[in-house]
């Protein structure tokens, strides 16, 4: 069960996903928070900054080791707009975060329970991963959703016209 506290975060990993859309990027924002303050955030930038792994999540992670002068992250919360792929579990497993938090299910690759549970993974070499799904789980899939209809409009708008007339 998720607290207020969770929804005031996750708002906050929301403004930061739109920073990710002004640059054209997927509207996923990330923040860490350790005692009560935010440690490090950051949003998607893998098309601005030429990196795949570039994620909402793997940034704040940086962010947060600077900040933290250690690549351990233990007593955090990590924030996210959209469930975390396998490859941010697997840095999130690396650093000792804590607990997840996310908004968006996703069911297609998601690796916090969707499409993998590697979080809770019995198997792993340190205590299991706390996780929280679907904090504001509408507003976030919301966010994304106008982002790829937006996407898809400018796509249609581009192709010559004489495509767009012979498609149903």
């Amino acid at each position: 069960m998720h607290t207020s506290s969770d929804e005031h975060w996750m708002r906050h990993a929301l403004t930061l996903a739109q920073n990710a859309w002004q640059q054209g990027e997927v509207p996923v924002g990330a923040v860490i928070i350790r005692d009560g303050a935010i440690l490090a955030e950051g949003w998607n930038q893998p098309i601005t900054l030429h990196d795949p792994s570039a994620h909402a999540e793997m940034l704040a992670m940086r962010a947060a080791g600077i900040a933290a002068e250690n690549y351990r992250l233990p007593n955090t919360t990590l924030y996210i707009t959209l469930e975390p792929c396998l490859m941010c579990v697997g840095a999130m497993l690396h650093a000792r975060i804590e607990r997840v938090v996310f908004g968006a299910y996703d069911h297609k690759t998601g690796a916090a329970g969707s499409a993998f549970n590697l979080l809770q993974d019995p198997r792993h070499y340190h205590k299991i991963v706390a996780v929280q799904g679907g904090v504001l789980q509408e507003e976030c899939a919301a966010l994304l959703q106008a982002f790829f209809r937006e996407r898809r409009a400018a796509a249609a708008l581009a192709k010559p016209a004489a495509q767009r007339a012979t498609q149903p």
